[in-house]
């Protein structure tokens, strides 16, 4: 039966995925594990800080994606607390842990949705030529360029493009850090086998920022054999970072050999004429009717990554609806200067400054904003500081890590969820970040 509720809930969040989108499902949706199943209740299990948004803003998405897999109506209960809603179920429900394994490529994510521009062209042309020659193009192929410009989208592409026309190739996609806690439950399972067999036996092996392998020695190990024994089988390798390979430091220089030993390709900011396509595609795909003015009023004013640009395109459809406003270049101008997406913000912000601002309004040393102290104003200082890093810089999770004091990129993204909660609900909470932003922008 735990086995069933394990496959039924990873089927649930795919079809989730596909309900509210990947920026959402990430923010969200995925820190959410099931706890099992009680009678006609799924109960899940996430966060103190976003589960009852999660619960409140999602719920008809979680309902409608569980019966769609369950193939019966059930009722969706989210738990902040995991041992409250495990005492929810008898103890021969309770499903073992899941497993960590890679992730199934999103299945919004192909070629076809992917948006060619100036800044991309070449990325793009290469990746489908491996998804085409698997093996026989370029391997490796190594696609660099900051958080949030579509790496994660051509790896994804590869994938589905490779498992829809490969003629039965295998393939299978994961990030980083998916492949490190594999191989670390292998390790405490003394199942390495099994482990090799996944990641070794496969037609075409994508990792999704690799950066993250940075001094993680027995990763970075692991990684290279796995790479050795893939090219000596002739099976393709494509790899992401936000660096080149020469500048991943904390990289073993063998390992770094190999990434920039195949075709090297980058992905930069995309010019405005091409973000005003992604903004076209994305409220097309979506079923979204925005003025012309209103998406260049985003254009113009987003420029950092796609990620952003389609952050701010659901803001402002959100808006919208709550407020009963027509999607016009009036509520886009209003969502950016409320939400932090000003054009001067974009362009001349760094995590230096944001920490500077956010001590002078707060009324916070430097020292104790990067110090491990839990006060509660120097905590929602830090958050603050951090989640402004987030929305309007180019850093990775883990480059935001290393400007506080070195801090593991799993804190930054708390703190993120934390902010992006209270702002919703919160109207101190909100004042802070917009006071912030208009200081950034000043």
């Amino acid at each position: 039966m735990a086995s069933n509720i394990e496959q039924s809930w990873q089927d649930i969040q795919v079809a989730l995925r596909d309900r509210v989108g990947e920026r959402t499902y990430g923010l969200w949706l995925a820190p959410l594990r099931c706890v099992g199943l009680d009678g006609d209740t799924l109960v899940l299990a996430g966060p103190v800080e976003i589960s009852a948004w999660a619960s409140s803003r999602y719920g008809g998405a979680l309902r409608e994606a569980s019966a769609a897999v369950l193939g019966r109506e059930v009722t969706v209960a989210v738990e902040a607390d995991t041992e409250r809603a495990a005492n929810r179920l008898a103890p021969a429900q309770a499903p073992p842990e899941l497993p960590t394994a890679a992730s199934d490529p999103n299945p919004k994510y192909t070629f076809e949705q992917f948006v060619i521009g100036e800044s991309n062209h070449l990325a793009h042309a290469a990746a489908l030529a491996v998804a085409e020659l698997p093996g026989q193009a370029y391997n490796p192929l190594f696609i660099y360029g900051p958080p949030g410009l579509g790496k994660t989208h051509l790896l994804h592409a590869i994938a589905n493009y490779v498992r829809a026309f490969g003629g039965g190739l295998s393939v299978r996609c994961s990030t980083a850090e998916e492949f490190t806690n594999s191989f670390l439950a292998a390790l405490a399972s003394r199942d390495t086998e099994r482990f090799k067999s996944r990641f070794r036996g496969v037609d075409v092996l994508l990792i999704d920022d690799v950066q993250f392998l940075e001094r993680k020695a027995r990763s970075e190990e692991e990684l290279f054999h796995t790479f050795n024994a893939l090219h000596e089988l002739g099976s393709q390798l494509v790899v992401s970072s936000d660096r080149l390979p020469a500048d991943l430091a904390g990289i073993e220089e063998r390992l770094r050999e190999r990434f920039a030993g195949g075709l090297v390709t980058d992905i930069t900011r995309p010019d405005r004429g091409t973000r005003l396509a992604i903004l076209r595609k994305r409220a097309t795909y979506d079923g979204v009717r925005i003025t012309d003015e209103a998406l260049g009023v985003i254009a113009d004013g987003v420029t950092t990554n796609v990620r952003a640009l389609e952050g701010a395109l659901i803001r402002v459809v959100a808006l919208g609806s709550l407020e009963r406003r027509p999607l016009d270049a009036s509520l886009a101008a209003d969502v950016l200067a409320r939400q932090g997406f000003a054009t001067k913000a974009h362009a001349e912000v760094d995590v230096p400054r944001i920490q500077a601002v956010a001590c002078a309004h707060f009324g916070v040393e430097r020292s104790a904003l990067l110090s491990r102290s839990r006060a509660a104003d120097v905590a929602w200082a830090r958050q603050a500081a951090m989640y402004l890093a987030r929305e309007l810089t180019d850093h990775s999770l883990p480059q935001i890590g290393r400007e506080f004091a070195n801090r593991d990129h799993t804190t930054v993204l708390h703190a993120c969820r934390r902010v992006a909660g209270e702002i919703t609900t919160n109207a101190r909470a909100l004042a802070d970040v917009e006071a912030l932003t208009a200081k950034l922008s000043s």
